[in-house]
């Protein structure tokens, strides 16, 4: 089976893509939105937010990974991703499904699900303004306020020219409130010809059986449950017989945990380092309990070289403990 990791804005960017996709078990990444308004962008701008591009499309793991693009202008829209589409991504996708009203605002995002002729106008004007051997994809919700327009939608993305469809199974309305209505992507899945991706509420592998169960798709996208548990895309593959049956402990992630820190601390602002680490601890304390204590040891401490120190303890005490763990991740 396919599993990609979902753009997520302000949690998973190139830093994060590389750390989760080094744990395994992910085989596509979408990069979270590069927002089009009414110029055109400069490379600089595509590579900042997409470093990637710099590595073949690839984070350093070697998954690739699709650039997303947020915009309602179709013209904008096409004259971006013709640039963007030279610079060698894996893909480019396009987002209709951001429930942020800042952007919703402007028309973007789930804005765009009350108006389809804008949707397949849109993919069709993207469509055309890049090689045909690129892959254009979109997200989408089931809708706006409610899921009325949600097959609509999804066959005005597809007869515009999409190769790939994924559907986050709630409204803007719904945000992120569970339940996910994964069975709404079934109805979808038989009203368009294009592979359709479930996405929403999956954070277990019992979530992702019943999703797959409701929704007919073998391809998923997970999101905040690959934050949580970095080792759930394994987890997945190997409950369908799609891999070894191995559970990615704490001993394997906190070298990965380190590797974090240190990516942060070269590529990102220095104000914003210690808070990026401790958002992710608070994801992963969800799943681990060893992440829970990290969490209440670091949540009062920013200064670099303290965090440093105990990360590098942290890391030797695991090795000592757990020899072979680190020699296990690296052959996953």
């Amino acid at each position: 089976m396919t599993i990609l990791l979902a753009p997520m804005e302000g949690l998973v960017d190139f830093v994060l893509r590389d750390i989760l996709t080094r744990a395994g078990g992910v085989d596509r990444c979408v990069s979270e939105f590069i927002r089009i308004t009414d110029q055109l962008l400069p490379e600089r701008v595509f590579t900042r937010i997409v470093p990637e591009l710099l590595n073949g499309g690839r984070t350093l793991a070697g998954v690739p990974v699709r650039a997303q693009l947020l915009g309602s202008d179709p013209v904008c829209m096409s004259e971006n991703a013709a640039r963007l589409a030279a610079l060698g991504p894996d893909g480019i996708d396009l987002n209709f499904g951001c429930p942020a009203n800042v952007v919703n605002r402007h028309g973007g995002g789930a804005a765009l699900l009350k108006e389809p002729d804008t949707l397949a106008a849109i993919v069709s004007a993207v469509r055309r303004a890049v090689p045909a051997h690129l892959p254009v994809s979109a997200k989408m919700r089931l809708g706006f306020y409610d899921d009325t327009l949600a097959v609509a939608c999804a066959q005005a993305i597809a007869s515009g020219g999409a190769d790939e469809l994924v559907v986050h199974a709630r409204t803007k309305a719904q945000a992120y409130r569970p339940p996910a209505y994964w069975e709404r992507i079934a109805d979808i899945r038989a009203a368009v010809a294009i592979p359709v991706v479930a996405n929403g509420e999956i954070w277990t592998v019992d979530d992702a059986r019943r999703c797959r169960e409701a929704s007919g798709c073998d391809m998923l996208m997970i999101g905040r449950g690959a934050v949580a548990d970095p080792g759930l895309a394994l987890a997945i593959k190997a409950s369908v017989g799609d891999g070894p049956a191995r559970a990615l402990g704490w001993p394997e992630l906190v070298p990965l945990l380190a590797e974090f820190w240190h990516l942060v601390c070269t590529r990102l602002d220095a104000r914003s380092r210690p808070g990026r680490l401790k958002q992710w601890l608070n994801f992963l304390r969800r799943r681990y309990p060893e992440a829970e204590t990290a969490y209440q040891t670091l949540k009062t401490i920013n200064d670099p070289v303290l965090i440093d120190q105990w990360l590098a303890g942290a890391v030797q005490a695991q090795a000592d403990m757990h020899p072979a763990a680190e020699e296990r991740l690296q052959a996953a």
